[in-house]
């Protein structure tokens, strides 16, 4: 038993993506001591598995006020905040810079992972003095680390949705079958992992932009035979409104894919939900088959809490976020631009000094944006300084629907200016501040698989986050 004082202990931050990050630059601010830990070998390990794909959401809402105000000073210059930056854009230009600041350095640990948490000397079940206990995070290097508080920033992409259709995975995805064939979210498949796709049979499964991008990618490489599975009855609203989008550039995704679909160049399998994978393809739970040698998982990510068992967490049993926030977050009352500003006080477990935030903390709903993880990250980071004044005035810089202002090159700038992110017009006064909506988990939208052509640049459209 440590007989450190608990106050004197440093924050615990896990994972140094975008939140994370911005969580020790608050932290930093405020000169609360702080450890980061981060399972990757290179911060924001996650970002670079999607370093190829484009943001929905341009600079703007892509970098933290405390980390800027960090970085200014030594001469970093911010990038152009109406530009849409890529996954590895975002990575060169802005967190590897942050993470280098002398500010934060010195406390990151790189490659080791969180492999559980408790209170020193507290099981889950006992109560008495278990609040003015230290946490005690043990790591996969067989290190432990002592903490005051813990900042779980550590997202969802390492924990997909199984291929499954009732939410189980599938038979055989978990086996040998299934080793080195299935790729999840958005595969560079027409990159750095051509040669795993080009002249295959590629099965893409889910609805998402993940999938439309993915089907974009694949559409490129010759002699690769595309097949789009569903579990809806048909793919309309994939699609989105086409012409009549109020997003010209996310209207555009739908019809260039409805386009390879009308021409046969996908193959649409609707109401399908996976039983089992086999060496030879997929199979349904009504007995169809899809020939696949390589399956891309689109289907989206939920939050994994097996190192936090010991923890009293208080998670709504539908979406795995807190109680207080699921209503906020429902992903059938809410789009992305529809999310209230929220803060410590929604985002507070049973465990005092336990928070989750960025896109774990909205568990399966797909409304995350990392404008709202940073705003999270400030709001708690305040809370564990003690100043609850500034914790709770939580507010976001981001229109009520979002609008657009991109750098895309195909669509016309008086469209772009004039339409909100989720289908509604915007205000005029609003036109220039800039799209904020994105793709699950961290706001992602097509990625480049042009060679030797302009970089695919579009803009648009409400649903899961990478962040």
């Amino acid at each position: 038993m440590s007989t450190t004082p608990v106050d004197t202990l440093p924050v615990v931050v896990i994972g140094a993506g975008p939140v994370g990050l911005a969580a020790a630059a608050q932290l930093a601010t405020r000169n609360v001591p702080f450890v980061i830990v981060e399972a990757g070998e290179q911060i924001a390990a996650s970002i670079r598995e999607w370093a190829h794909v484009r943001l929905f959401s341009p600079w703007r809402y892509n970098t933290d006020p405390a980390a800027r105000a960090l970085l200014e000073p030594t001469g970093w210059t911010a990038p152009d905040p109406a530009w849409l930056p890529t996954g590895g854009e975002l990575i060169n230009d802005y967190l590897e810079p942050l993470a280098a600041h002398p500010a934060i350095a010195p406390n990151l640990k790189l490659g080791v992972k969180v492999e559980a948490i408790a209170r020193q000397g507290f099981d889950k079940v006992r109560t008495a003095g278990r609040d003015a206990a230290p946490f005690l995070i043990r790591l996969s290097d067989g290190s432990e680390l002592l903490a005051r508080a813990i900042v779980d920033a550590s997202g969802t992409w390492r924990s997909p949705n199984p291929l499954g259709g009732n939410g189980l995975a599938a038979h055989g995805e978990t086996g040998a079958v299934a080793a080195g064939r299935v790729f999840a979210g958005m595969p560079d498949a027409a990159g750095t992992l051509r040669e795993k796709f080009e002249g295959k049979t590629v099965a893409v499964v889910g609805a998402g932009h993940s999938a439309t991008g993915t089907l974009l990618a694949l559409a490129e490489l010759p002699g690769t035979q595309v097949h789009w599975l569903l579990r809806s009855a048909d793919p309309s609203r994939s699609y989105g409104g086409g012409a009549a989008d109020a997003l010209p550039a996310r209207g555009s995704i739908g019809t260039r894919v409805k386009d390879l679909v009308d021409s046969g160049k996908v193959t649409v399998h609707t109401g399908f939900f996976i039983h089992e994978i086999t060496a030879d393809g997929l199979v349904s739970a009504d007995g169809r088959t899809v020939g696949a040698q390589v399956i891309v998982n689109s289907t989206g990510a939920r939050p994994d809490y097996s190192a936090s068992t010991e923890l009293r967490l208080d998670l709504d049993p539908i979406l795995g976020s807190t109680r207080a926030l699921a209503p906020l977050i429902d992903p059938n009352q809410h789009s992305c631009g529809t999310v209230p500003p929220h803060g410590y006080l929604e985002l507070g477990h049973p465990e005092d000094g336990f928070y989750v935030v960025g896109a774990k903390s909205y568990g399966r709903a797909p409304t995350f944006l990392l404008a709202t993880g940073f705003e999270q990250a400030r709001s708690v980071v305040a809370a564990l300084a003690g100043d609850l004044q500034a914790a709770a005035a939580v507010e976001l810089d981001l229109p009520e629907t979002g609008v657009c202002s991109t750098n895309n090159v195909n669509a016309a700038p008086a469209a772009a200016e004039e339409s909100g992110c989720c289908g509604t017009p915007a205000p005029a006064a609003d036109a220039k501040r800039g799209l904020a909506t994105g793709v699950a988990g961290g706001l992602l939208t097509v990625p480049l698989v042009t060679v030797g052509a302009p970089a695919e640049q579009t803009g648009g459209g409400c649903g899961s986050s990478c962040g």
